[in-house]
């Protein structure tokens, strides 16, 4: 503790994170990278796949769980209801009176050379054919002698990749024999009866790999000197904890692995101990509070939208407006539409009253075609972020979360501990080997039980004060209306702090004696935080209490001294953190 007290954080850095591969994955994208980097790699979340047959392009380019691509009349009903309300809170013209100027709109949609404009790079299809060898005869030779490659080749010569992973992926074109696959799709693994569980944890394996390799550039042969340390969103299950933890020491080949609770990360890469982590992803929103270093579970609550849920809320406001060309743009098949979506977002969007307009590029991409610029004047471009207020306008149903049926498939990560009993030592020294006591805040800590996760139908405000008011403490619950802790690229958005401080204050109860409501600024990019605090979780737990060994997991799951399955994943995760409180 003597050398703790005086060497320096960037000395920990240089000792201790060279070795550790920090990884945070998402629905729509990862982050991940060494724990020396000052930022991580952020990637997309999907890989494609060659289809059998090169010269017939796939019935499916896009294989997800997606059940209802159209919107139904009550959902219509519902979304322009909701746009009402927004309009008349932001002092913005409703639906009903757009219709009389939408002419005027959109033939006024180029005359706007006063308005901001942010330059929207265009994107170019992915080339999907493997480098050629230096000997073409060799190659071809090759070809000849091997009928697999021969298919591949087709009747043009040509080899295509075997699988595309990344962004690279989102931009193939939809005539090339590709599958795109995303193997987590609103905060769980995306089974379903066309993409099964099997495939998508070797769809993960293959993605991580070549992430690995490819960016990270750490072979195979070199894993088992690197420790991985994951951080798992909130709305993971058990379960597919279980299958990362798998994937991790026994594909991937990592000495040692340790797993930490987004909220729990983030908390500390902001050098918290108590807050309410609000975590607003690209396919889902978690809320949970962290008392002095543990979540607490019983606060969290899951919403089932999150930022590409805004990006294809802004397509339908313009097309609404009739702002947005005459052009074939579709976010849920076409992958490079929605990027190309996210990007217009990220760039315009904003919450803010009064009308808010701009002059844009945006691009259309035809099949195989090189992408056609269309400048454009948008509008309302402060309704869409307002649907995490009121999520009807945002219609999450487009891409409802995988169904759960397959998590009976067999034994859970987490055996169900509520009916079992174990017996404790005074102590606490039978919970965890080499644990000496001091913190008797284990004694009292609620044993969660495996129950599925539950998705609640409330805009983002309702969620944040029932978070909080279910910790049933009043001292508590001031401290964390004074403390929100907004993550992920959507909180960058301009004017959403300002509004979730305003909005939460009204949802608060009149009965309630709050009167204070602030979200803290992060010190760090709140779309990586939670990977930076992984960092920290990796490099400041010397005590490696909580890892677990490869030969131990592969050999049977097993935590590692305990002779215990890998259960009550609440107490491992908050560990490290209360040694260091310590």
């Amino acid at each position: 503790m003597d050398y703790l007290k005086t060497v320096v954080p960037s000395q920990f850095v240089a000792e201790r994170g060279d070795k550790l591969v920090v990884i945070n994955p998402g629905s729509a994208n990862i982050k991940i990278g060494l724990a020396t980097q000052d930022v991580p790699l952020i990637i997309p979340h999907c890989i494609a796949r060659r289809t059998a047959g090169a010269n017939v392009p796939p019935r499916k380019n896009v294989i997800d769980q997606m059940l209802n691509h159209q919107v139904t009349t009550s959902q219509h009903v519902e979304r322009e209801r909701a746009y009402d309300t927004i309009a008349s809170f932001l002092k913005i013209p409703s639906l009903n009176e757009e219709v009389s100027n939408s002419y005027s709109r959109k033939m006024a949609r180029l005359d706007g050379s006063n308005l901001p404009t942010n330059k929207v790079p265009a994107f170019t299809w992915t080339d999907v054919v493997e480098k050629k060898c230096d000997s073409s005869s060799t190659q071809s030779s090759d070809l000849i002698e091997n009928a697999e490659l021969k298919e591949a080749a087709g009747v043009s010569g040509r080899k295509y990749r075997e699988f595309i992973c990344g962004e690279e992926a989102l931009k193939i074109s939809p005539t090339e024999p590709y599958c795109l696959r995303r193997p987590i799709r609103r905060g769980h693994f995306n089974v379903s009866p066309y993409y099964p569980a099997q495939q998508v944890l070797e769809d993960l394996h293959a993605l991580w790999e070549w992430i690995l390799t490819e960016k990270l550039h750490i072979p195979l042969s070199r894993r088992n000197m690197y420790s991985a340390l994951l951080v798992v969103p909130e709305t993971f299950d058990n379960r597919e904890i279980k299958e990362l933890l798998s994937i991790v020491l026994g594909d991937l080949q990592f000495n040692v692995a340790v797993v930490h609770q987004e909220a729990l990360a983030t908390v500390f890469g902001n050098g918290l101990s108590t807050a309410c982590v609000v975590n607003i992803g690209a396919q889902a929103t978690s809320v949970i509070c962290v008392e002095d270093g543990v979540t607490l579970p019983t606060t969290e609550i899951t919403l089932s939208f999150g930022g590409e849920d805004i990006s294809r809320c802004m397509l339908w406001t313009q097309r609404h407006h009739q702002t947005w060309p005459p052009i074939r743009t579709d976010a849920v098949a076409k992958p490079i539409d929605l990027l190309m979506l996210n990007r217009l977002k990220e760039s315009y969007c904003q919450i803010k009253e009064s009308e808010i307009d701009a002059v844009a590029v945006v691009h259309s991409y035809e099949d195989g075609m090189p992408a056609v610029a269309h400048k454009i004047r948008l509008t309302a471009l402060n309704v869409a972020p307002m649907g995490l207020f009121y999520p009807k306008l945002l219609v999450p149903e487009v891409y409802p979360p995988p169904p759960r049926t397959w998590y009976h498939d067999y034994e859970d990560m987490l055996e169900d501990t509520s009916n079992l009993e174990y017996p404790r030592r005074p102590d606490g020294s039978d919970l965890y080997p080499g644990f000496n006591g001091g913190l008797p805040m284990w004694e009292t800590y609620p044993i969660v039980t495996n129950k599925p996760k539950k998705l609640e139908n409330i805009g983002l405000a309702e969620a944040i004060t029932k978070s909080i008011l279910s910790t049933g403490r009043i001292d508590l619950q001031r401290k964390l209306f004074c403390s929100i802790q907004l993550g992920g690229g959507v909180s960058l958005t301009n004017g959403l702090v300002a509004a979730v401080e305003d909005r939460v204050l009204h949802a608060i109860p009149p009965n309630e004696a709050i009167d204070t409501v602030e979200v803290l600024p992060s010190r760090h990019d709140p779309a990586y935080v939670s990977w930076k605090g992984g960092v920290l979780l990796g490099i400041l737990d010397f005590t490696h209490e909580a890892w677990i060994h490869r030969l131990d997991w592969v050999s049977g799951g097993l935590y590692v001294g305990s002779k215990r399955k890998y259960r009550e994943s609440y107490y491992i995760q908050a560990q490290p953190m209360c040694y260091m409180n310590s």
